[in-house]
């Protein structure tokens, strides 16, 4: 069965909707009978996602709203709207993000923005969105998009994977808040995609990669995954199944542990230990 808050009727909040993931997920709640608003950046692509979500799903209703998701003030003019139009919110999924790139040290600018974005975003939409939708009494659902990078933290893009790991945190923090507060009926969930063809990960290339799965592979796993009752929605792609996900889950907490050097797996003195790490699993 799917999850209680996904009934015909509901009310479903995506940010970051205008493509990607979040236009699938959107795409996929309209189908299944959910009000539908939109929340990013660009007329245009939010005029055109709506086009396609009501090709996909005849008759659905469908709010756009552009909303720069870092900004706290434009966050709450957008569950005001959502709150005047349609009542309230029953499923929130706070899925904005970009990733243009960090280091260490730079460049100027990037990790205010990439952090704004991609962690502030989704604590202002749970903090803005979901006491509304503790008051309304009714089944709801929060699914914050995190990433493995915020898991095994690579090295490449320290600001994108700062952010994500924040994510991670926050996400098991509101879990555990909803599921002691008394009469509540809503869930958080952690999405974590795999490797997934979009905007954000395309970089120049027009035609997906064969290790990549679409947006809407993604979703569809989600969706499985929130029947079951999943909080870490842990995505594998054509490439990487779910035991290798593991494997590299669990060196990853085992420097701690084994009190390795940080980000041991890309350390030459530890590859052949991690490679029979994984082999062994």
């Amino acid at each position: 069965m799917p999850h209680p808050a996904l009934v015909p009727g509901a009310v479903a909040v995506v940010t970051g909707g205008a493509a990607g993931i979040g236009l699938a997920a959107a795409t996929r709640f309209a189908e299944a009978g959910l009000r539908i608003v939109l929340a990013d950046l660009g007329e245009d692509r939010m005029d055109a996602a709506a086009a396609a979500i009501r090709s996909a799903a005849p008759g659905a209703e469908v709010m756009i709203r552009a909303t720069d998701v870092g900004d706290p003030a434009q966050v709450a003019g957008l569950e005001a709207a959502v709150r005047e139009r349609f009542g309230g919110t029953d499923v929130l999924m706070n899925n904005a993000g970009i990733q243009p790139g960090s280091t260490i040290f730079g460049p100027p600018g990037a990790w205010p923005r990439i952090l704004q974005t991609n962690l502030w975003g989704i604590i202002h939409g749970s903090q803005t969105f979901v006491p509304g939708m503790i008051a309304r009494g009714r089944p709801g659902l929060v699914i914050n998009t995190g990433s493995k990078q915020g898991i095994t933290t690579p090295p490449g893009d320290p600001a994108y994977n700062v952010a994500k790991a924040g994510v991670r945190a926050f996400t098991e923090a509101l879990q555990h808040e909803l599921r002691n507060t008394e009469g509540c009926r809503i869930s958080a969930h952690l999405l974590i995609p795999g490797f997934v063809f979009t905007d954000l990960t395309a970089k120049g290339r027009a035609e997906k990669p064969a290790a990549a799965w679409t947006p809407e592979q993604t979703v569809d796993f989600m969706l499985e995954r929130l029947a079951a009752g999943d909080f870490y929605i842990l995505c594998p792609d054509n490439d990487v199944p779910r035991a290798l996900d593991e494997r590299r889950i669990l060196w990853s907490a085992g420097d701690i542990v084994e009190n390795r050097p940080p980000l041991s797996r890309w350390h030459p003195d530890y590859a052949e230990a991690f490679a029979a790490f994984v082999k062994g699993g």
